[in-house]
């Protein structure tokens, strides 16, 4: 039970925050009620009582009716009600006095005749009527209830506001002491979500001990493990490519030695053995593209660059692809200003996605090629008349190796072109996007933009 130390601070916190507003309420109570005994019981309290009794004696030069009335407003707004008792022990209101208000009643008129028989001089006057009636002003106490009080609180106003401020002090305390950890927790999820599994939170929390620290050293962990992880992999991947580049190009001199041998007899077999090798030899190549990207091992070079210029090379060099297909690559490139980036990567990103159009383009189609600029940067935008891609997979295909289905890659599509895009559109601080559109001939298709933020050219 014990182990839930957050519980017990917050039972504890929130149960010192509720004695300490009820501490303040009862002091707050207590000395107003000990205030106005002391000021009836004083040593002078002719002189404490001044303030009231000068405004009751002035209610009552008016008229019992205007005495009435006072007594009424006292009633209905101080939390102690005082009395007007007359020497009969009847108030003036009706009320029921107490016992001890009665008490009080006679010690007053017993030191009312004392002084004026001693000719002393009279401490608690009585209340006197226009026609010489005698009221004596006596505080009830035990009226002073806690409905009376809930119901009056401006009476301990002060008292209250600041056992509020002070419990809200103590609120605000705890919640500050909750959420700054909860925050960067949520700020390690969020890093972790993006793909950096660096972020550590229990060294920063202090030395605190609850359940917090707890699941922050448990994330702590598991990042760690699932960096530990796609590193490994990244690392394998790439020793792997690294590794078939020797026995595949070994394999391609064996292949050339066969074809001087046998001369034109398995001409047809060595060509398949070729085509199947530079289709190895492609992935290969991609692969380790793909892994210096992933791992951050290629730093971008931020150098000004035509990039109208650059999109139309590419897509000369798709050309001979397009017309092996009866396909065509229309290009709507015009001149824009310079861009600071890496040459090599947008070349990269343009070039994968544009193939892949073309991979999945019907023959005989055309494939839209457009380079646009606004406020914000460019945007290079490749359209097809594919198949398309469906909606609930349009993340998913920018993931290393997936395919959505054989019929969208009836050529064998290895999975990584758009993958290698983004990894370089975002190099950039760019974004790809992915759009099906329906044409008017009810054909389908696929819009990618590859969006370019504008970048400062740094020395």
């Amino acid at each position: 039970m014990f182990r839930q130390r957050l519980f017990w601070k917050l039972f504890i916190s929130f149960w010192i925050a509720l004695i300490l507003f009820a501490v303040g309420v009862l002091y707050a109570a207590s000395a107003y009620l000990d205030a106005t005994r002391d000021r009836y019981d004083g040593a002078s309290p002719r002189d404490r009582n001044d303030p009231v009794f000068n405004v009751a004696q002035t209610a009552a030069d008016a008229g019992v009716d205007t005495l009435k009335a006072w007594a009424k407003h006292w009633d209905d707004t101080e939390l102690v009600p005082v009395l007007v008792l007359d020497t009969q022990e009847n108030d003036l209101l009706g009320r029921e006095p107490s016992e001890r208000a009665l008490s009080r009643l006679a010690g007053a008129l017993k030191n009312f005749n004392e002084d004026r028989n001693n000719g002393r001089p009279i401490h608690r006057p009585p209340v006197v009527l226009p026609d010489g009636q005698q009221y004596w002003l006596i505080p009830d106490f035990q009226g002073a209830t806690l409905s009376r009080l809930i119901s009056r609180p401006r009476v301990v106003a002060t008292q209250l506001v600041l056992a509020t401020l002070i419990s809200a002090a103590i609120c605000l305390v705890l919640a500050a002491y909750l959420t700054l950890p909860l925050r960067r927790l949520r700020e390690a999820a969020g890093a972790y979500g993006s793909g950096d599994f660096s972020r550590r939170v229990a060294p920063t929390l202090g030395r605190r001990k609850d359940e917090i620290v707890d699941l922050a050293q448990s994330l702590d962990n598991m990042a760690e493990r699932i960096d530990a992880l796609i590193a490994a992999q990244r690392g394998l991947l790439r020793d792997v490519s690294h590794e078939l580049r020797s026995p595949l190009a070994r394999v391609q001199v064996a292949v050339g030695l066969a074809r001087q041998r046998v001369g034109d007899q398995a001409e047809n077999e060595l060509a398949r053995i070729d085509a199947e090798m530079d289709r190895l030899n492609e992935l290969i190549g991609r692969i380790i593209d793909f892994s210096r990207l992933d791992a951050g091992l290629y730093v971008a070079r931020h150098e000004a660059l035509r990039l109208e210029q650059i999109v139309a090379d590419v897509a000369d060099d798709a050309r001979l692809e397009a017309d092996a297909k009866q396909c065509v690559i229309i290009a709507n490139l015009p001149a824009v200003a310079p861009y600071v980036g890496d040459a090599a990567l947008i070349a990269s990103a343009v070039e994968n996605v544009l193939r892949n159009a073309l991979r999945h383009s019907p023959a005989g189609s055309e494939v839209e090629l457009s380079l646009d600029s606004d406020a914000l940067g460019y945007t290079v935008a490749v359209t097809d008349t594919g198949p398309g891609i469906p909606d609930e997979m349009l993340d998913k295909v920018f993931e290393p190796f997936f395919r959505v289905d054989d019929h969208r890659n009836p050529q064998g599509g290895i999975g990584l072109g758009l993958a290698i895009a983004k990894k370089a559109i975002v190099a950039h601080g760019g974004s790809i996007e992915l759009k099906n559109r329906t044409l008017h001939n009810n054909d389908s298709g696929l819009k990618v933009s590859l969006h370019l933020p504008f970048i400062e050219q740094t020395t």
